[in-house]
């Protein structure tokens, strides 16, 4: 008989719950419909080491049924074991897009969770007004938000063994080569950040450690193609991941163009699967120079990139002043050790100082 080992289902974490608690009058909670709710796809993790597909054998929750945290809503089958999924959400079952039999692919979507969340703010108003008519001169208290981490996050990150590492690296050539595109090609020219993250994918290819994955088992797999992740700041200060599939193998304007398309669909709301090794994250808009991200599993590292500045840096016996950008790296000690992070590090500073635009392909790449 084959094991069972629970898998958290990969759901969206897009938008998080919302419940209203006030008192001091109690306000009874509401079904969850569809005209009240927020839908959370479900969709397949990842299982194991090569494991690409798997069979769908049970479909444990019916439409309407009510889900609490944690709670299996389907099974599926590999050649290693029976896994049933589990909800990372509370709601109310929406629609399965699958049937039992059906053989689905890591990240394909299953179906929907129903979370309550599209009447938050009249019924906000609602239950204020209701506290001031019973007992006047006394304020409604407090209700409860959700965390800006989802619990899936939060369960991952709490094996995770963080360290990081800082390095700046000379800001020279890519703003050379932003001033060369923007005169070749407009507005659609290639942006720093797709610059970095081209950079970032060099990198990881001549630093096996940063291609490798950590599974829900703990298992560590070492993939030569892989994905690149994007940190892209949502509506309501919420966080999704882009992730640019097999990015090592795509020419640079296919990079930039699948990048920025990626990019914009996400803040538009589309959850892909996340397996990423590397995540880049930035908050250069706002002018911070450096910061310390969090790295969620699967990925082993989490990448950093600051605002531009000028910094006094050592230029053989003589000091000057040059622009740079501060490169903070996070890591997953379970994966990698210092050494092997810092020579990554010194790896992408090379290709970021380095940088220039292939030069057999110049064609328009949307910023």
């Amino acid at each position: 008989m084959k094991q069972q080992r629970p898998v958290t289902a990969a759901v969206s974490a897009a938008e998080p719950i919302e419940r209203d608690h006030f008192e001091p009058k109690p306000i009874q909670p509401r079904a969850t419909t569809a005209a009240t709710a927020r839908r959370q796809p479900i969709t397949v993790p990842i299982m194991g080491e090569g494991i690409r597909s798997a069979k769908v054998v049970a479909l444990l929750k019916k439409p309407g049924d009510g889900i609490e945290l944690d709670d299996a809503l389907c099974e599926v089958e590999t050649d290693k074991a029976v896994y049933p999924i589990e909800s990372s959400f509370a709601g109310t079952m929406g629609q399965w897009k699958v049937e039992v039999g059906a053989t689905v692919e890591i990240g394909q979507e299953l179906g929907t969770i129903l979370v309550e969340g599209g009447r938050q703010e009249r019924t906000v108003e609602a239950a204020v007004s209701a506290a001031e008519s019973v007992e006047s001169g006394r304020h409604a208290r407090s209700y409860t938000i959700e965390p800006a981490l989802s619990p899936t996050i939060t369960r991952k990150l709490s094996r995770v063994i963080p360290a990081n590492l800082q390095i700046d690296a000379r800001w020279d050539a890519i703003r050379k080569a932003r001033e060369a595109a923007k005169k070749k090609n407009g507005r659609n020219a290639a942006s720093p950040s797709v610059m970095i993250a081209w950079a970032v994918v060099r990198a990881m290819e001549k630093h096996a450690p940063f291609r490798r994955l950590i599974l829900e088992d703990e298992t560590i797999v070492e993939n030569e193609n892989f994905d690149l992740g994007i940190a892209v700041a949502i509506e309501g200060d919420r966080l999704a991941t882009a992730v640019v599939t097999e990015a090592n193998r795509k020419s640079w304007n296919e990079f930039a163009e699948v990048y920025r398309k990626t990019v914009d669909e996400t803040r538009s709301g589309r959850v892909d699967a996340m397996n990423a090794p590397v995540v880049i994250s930035s908050l250069g808009a706002f002018g911070v120079r450096a910061a310390a991200p969090i790295v969620v599993p699967p990925s082993v590292g989490t990448l950093f990139i600051g605002s531009a500045h000028r910094e006094m840096l050592r230029n053989g016996k003589q000091n000057e002043t040059a622009e740079v950008i501060t490169l903070s790296l996070t890591f997953d000690h379970r994966v990698v050790n210092g050494a092997g992070a810092a020579n990554f590090a010194h790896e992408i500073k090379e290709q970021i100082e380095e940088f220039m635009i292939p030069v057999e392909e110049t064609r328009a790449a949307k910023s």
